[in-house]
């Protein structure tokens, strides 16, 4: 019999989609009502679900599974199944998308919206139909078994954040959208044309992942396939150097679609890595795995350094989560279960960190209606609360202890210590960077001389302390206890691992002495 719980998980936020779109001119107000109650009872109904999720020894690796023909002739299924890594991805997806539709409430209406974020040809009601139906594809791409069906997903998230960024963002919204949609565009194509490539090398007659895997030929033919795969991931998580889309959709989108860009939609790249890099190309992976730690070592200081450099908010937050993903490609390309688990649960922690600093970071543009560091000067002085969150928000981008971030990247980086020691040490300085760039934007913006644009600031007011609570919450929660989800992706990390072929480097036993005193 099959599952219809994911179904059921798409069929939500797509039902409440298609409810606002189906709304008469001028229902703005409806519009957000429905989008919230839509976006918890789909945070609540993935919770549900990673409740039931199973970790027990001998549980199935997918789970909630459920396979319906689509395409007979090819092969094709609409088949759905979530593994430890996909289920706590869908979760942190969901639980962001309500934080996203709470602080985005005013954030085109005439009183205190920001100019460059106010867009006249496009309604809130519009905003908020496209913020559910991105998360239907969201959810799909995440608990896709088919790998045509994974592609087609991963293709369609394009078309509502275009629209997203090229409507409702800055003064160079359309520059920033055509930007993100070509970029993204051509690593779609690449990738159609390696998924046509594995499908016809395999000779399975089958787009099932479960089908592909150990099925792909050895040699040439694998590297090449791998790299059609590789090229498209690393566009979109962006990892260095195909990263220079993002500093400018992150910049020009507006903040609650920003903050799912970053928070979510890049993830799929580094969750691409992991299902499909490694396991349909596990020669190949080890191969490039070298290149591909130095390029993400790369980008871990590259973009810390020009984030330092930043006068522009968003800018600076966008470059700091090249620097993140970095991290994330260290851990997975590393081989180790420590460094698998620390890059997945990286993702989790990154996408609620930045989620955070990106919707904080929206309600001082509104505000202010400047994206620039130096027009927020003393912000802390008129706005106390504001300042606060900023801060916590601030301290989680760059890992501070007993924050979320911190564990994560402390696994990736012993588990790259363990293989790869110059590496692991090199990319620790991003560490410190970090807390460079992260404590000089508080203290420009929060601290100092009180600026004459802040000098009539309102401090956060109800709607939107609750629409950053949740996220406050769980970056403490995880900081202190992350043992559930840990537990959750460990055994998803090692099959992977398996897959490719991977063990953990055993440590050094030390000599044992015998029953005569000797020493084995």
């Amino acid at each position: 019999m099959h599952n219809l719980s994911l179904l059921g998980l798409l069929a939500v936020p797509l039902l409440g989609s298609l409810a606002i779109f189906a709304l008469p001119a001028g229902r703005d107000l409806l519009a957000k009502q429905i989008a919230l109650l839509i976006s918890v009872l789909t945070f609540v109904y993935a919770v549900v679900l990673g409740v039931a999720f199973k970790t027990t020894e001998g549980a199935d690796r997918f789970q909630f599974a459920g396979s319906w023909v689509w395409i007979k002739n090819l092969g094709v299924h609409f088949a759905f199944g979530v593994d430890g890594i996909a289920i706590v991805l869908i979760m942190m997806a969901t639980r962001l998308v309500p934080c996203v539709v709470l602080s985005s409430w005013r954030t085109f209406d005439s009183i205190d919206g920001a100019e460059e974020l106010r867009a006249p040809t496009r309604s809130p009601k519009a905003f908020f139909g496209l913020v559910l139906l991105l998360e239907v594809f969201m959810i799909g791409v995440f608990a896709a078994t088919d790998v045509f069906l994974f592609y087609v997903f991963f293709e369609a998230m394009l078309v509502p954040m275009y629209f997203i960024i090229g409507s409702f963002g800055g003064p160079r919204r359309q520059y920033a959208a055509m930007k993100f949609f070509l970029y993204s565009l051509v690593g779609g194509l690449l990738m159609l044309a390696s998924v046509i490539g594995v499908y016809v090398s395999s000779g399975t007659s089958s787009f099932a992942f479960a089908d592909l895997v150990g099925h792909v030929p050895t040699g040439a033919t694998q590297k090449w396939l791998f790299l059609g795969f590789f090229i498209a991931f690393a566009i979109k998580a962006p990892l260095f150097p195909f990263h220079t889309w993002l500093p400018d959709a992150g910049a020009e989108a507006p903040a609650g679609g920003a903050a799912l860009l970053v928070g979510v939609l890049d993830k799929v790249g580094t969750f691409g890595f992991l299902r499909y890099c490694l396991p349909l190309f596990p020669e190949a992976s080890r191969d490039f795995a070298m290149p591909i730690l130095i390029l993400s070592v790369i980008g871990v200081l590259y973009a810390a350094f020009l984030a330092m450099g930043q006068r522009d908010m968003k800018r600076l937050v966008a470059y700091t989560s090249v620097a993140h993903f970095g991290f994330i490609g260290l851990g997975i390309f590393a081989f180790t279960t420590q460094g698998g688990t620390g890059a997945v649960l990286y993702m989790v922690n990154h996408g609620i960190a930045t989620g955070l600093l990106f919707i904080v970071v929206g309600f001082l543009v509104a505000r202010g209606k400047s994206r620039q560091i130096a027009d927020f000067s003393g912000t802390a002085k008129v706005a106390p609360r504001m300042g606060g969150v900023f801060l916590i928000a601030g301290l989680a981008t760059l890992a501070l202890p007993g924050m979320n971030t911190f564990i994560s990247e402390f696994l990736t980086l012993l588990g790259a210590f363990t293989r790869h020691k110059a590496l692991a040490i090199i990319a620790t300085t991003g560490i410190i960077l970090a807390a460079i760039y992260v404590l000089l934007l508080y203290q420009r913006t929060m601290q100092g001389k009180l600026s004459e644009k802040v000098s009539g600031f309102r401090d956060l007011n109800a709607r939107e302390l609750f629409a950053v609570a949740p996220l406050i919450v769980l970056i403490f929660a995880l900081g202190i206890y992350p043992k559930p989800v840990i537990d959750i992706i460990n055994p998803a990390v090692k099959s992977t691992l398996q897959d490719v072929g991977q063990t953990d480097p055993q440590p050094q036993q030390a000599a044992q002495p015998n029953s005569d005193g000797g020493h084995k």
